[in-house]
């Protein structure tokens, strides 16, 4: 992506759920295709660029008196912290939606302290 597609670029729109076994972020991103979808993982941040495939209609097929309509590319930055294991990130795209999961590392999950009847050692 270049320095004119990553400023005009088009924030999708964002839910981010968390559960106990990790982060699910869905994206809002009409039109994309998963081969037109790039995620990309550099240190801790997370890069999600996709670009619709929409083509206008020709000239010769009329004259557009309200062009409003495009082909765009959207692009969010997520900022992962410590809490994500990173080697198990998921994603799938169905109806224009993406859905991200980002487990959570073991460390970080929720867990369940036993309880002694004796001493601790």
């Amino acid at each position: 992506m270049n320095t004119k597609e990553r400023e005009n670029a088009i924030l999708p729109a964002t839910d981010i759920l968390e559960r106990s076994e990790g982060f699910h972020i869905f994206m809002d991103m009409p039109g994309v295709a998963p081969d037109a979808l790039s995620i990309d993982l550099e240190e801790n941040e997370l890069m999600v660029t996709g670009a619709s495939r929409y083509t206008p209609a020709s000239e010769t097929q009329g004259r557009y008196s309200t062009p409003e309509f495009g082909a765009p590319v959207y692009r969010r930055v997520f900022t992962l912290s410590d809490m994500v294991d990173r080697e198990r990130i998921k994603a799938s795209l169905k109806d224009g939606v993406l859905d991200l999961f980002l487990p959570k590392a073991e460390a970080m999950k929720p867990r369940r302290i036993p309880i002694s009847s004796g001493e601790l050692e």
